[in-house]
């Protein structure tokens, strides 16, 4: 692998010591349960270290059962091959649980470097650093504070996290930044669809969720979900399902219920449903505001619009080519 690590305030080379990362100035950052960490463990992501360590396979792909929409999502948004990425080095921004990490150790030879700003990687590192070590690095970091120099990687991609960022603009230049020259860079993103984007229960009642303590929110959720989910399905039944955005709780259209059981259907509307109230960030965007963001910051947009990665699942996706 050969991403430089650097300390992110300064800038200079780190060297793994013992079980830290050190600078020549002496300036050291920990690692923690096998992952360097380069951020306080008290962040606006600390919703997500709580629901990815809870919920740390909740979404991952079972080939046995034909669940495969990590791998779908994966290829189908970043419109790579396998072959694309023999050798290359690759940027996960944001990895979660590690459902998008595990793809790329698995299904390609590529070099993989993932950060996440939660606790999250306590979990992906439980689940997914065993496969091949030799090609997967793994940092708590911020978007803002990567420990690489710009310029470094083949290929980045960030899914499902930059609409929980605090400045979107921001997340997506610093993207762009790590990316070599010719690089790729994928993203997607909650987009905004028109003026009823934000009439629904989740944005009326974020204000209070968000400030809750995410184990009693976690304990609320969990002790309504079952009359929530057959209000839910009721609706959908007698062709109401547009109604289905004032129930507090997230649309069951967007899981792929046919491949779970009952137990497992119900625990991936719990983390959905965790998903749409606890984060203290929730910044949908607009298509046309994503593209003029990576022209903005130094990428050619190469394409912009919803990708249908398998049937009846589908989001928003800008990808990019930076230039010199």
């Amino acid at each position: 692998m050969s991403v430089i690590l650097i300390n992110p305030k300064n800038k200079s080379p780190l060297k793994e010591k013992l079980d830290t990362y050190i600078d020549d100035f002496g300036n050291v950052y920990p690692i923690i349960k096998g992952v360097g960490r380069f951020t306080s463990p008290d962040n606006y992501s600390k919703s997500f270290g709580l629901q990815w360590n809870t919920f740390d396979k909740t979404q991952f792909d079972r080939g046995c059962d034909g669940l495969l929409l990590s791998k779908q999502r994966f290829f189908g948004q970043s419109n790579w091959s396998a072959l694309d990425l023999e050798g290359k080095d690759i940027l996960e921004v944001g990895a979660g649980a590690g459902r998008f990490s595990r793809v790329v150790l698995e299904q390609t030879r590529a070099n993989l470097y993932s950060i996440d700003y939660s606790d999250a990687v306590t979990a992906n590192f439980r689940n997914n650093s065993k496969i091949d070590p030799d090609r997967f690095k793994l940092f708590q970091a911020s978007v803002y504070e990567m420990p690489f120099p710009d310029d470094s990687f083949d290929k980045v991609f960030c899914f499902g996290v930059l609409q929980h960022t605090p400045d979107f603009r921001s997340s997506i230049k610093a993207l762009i930044a790590k990316a070599k020259v010719g690089g790729e860079i994928v993203v997607d993103f909650y987009p905004i669809k028109g003026w009823w984007t934000k009439v629904h229960a989740k944005y009326l009642l974020r204000p209070w969720t968000k400030s809750m303590d995410y184990h009693d929110l976690l304990g609320i959720i969990n002790n309504n979900i079952d009359w929530l989910i057959k209000v839910s399905k009721y609706l959908i039944k007698f062709k109401l399902g547009v109604l289905t955005r004032m129930v507090p709780i997230v649309d069951l259209r967007t899981i792929p219920h046919q491949l779970l059981s009952d137990s497992e259907f119900r625990e991936w509307v719990i983390l959905d449903t965790f998903d749409m109230f606890s984060p203290e960030n929730d910044h949908p965007q607009k298509l046309e505001d994503v593209a003029e963001m990576f022209t903005s910051s130094g990428a050619k947009v190469t394409f912009s619009g919803f990708v249908e990665y398998t049937k009846g699942f589908n989001a928003a996706v800008v990808r990019g080519i930076k230039q010199a």
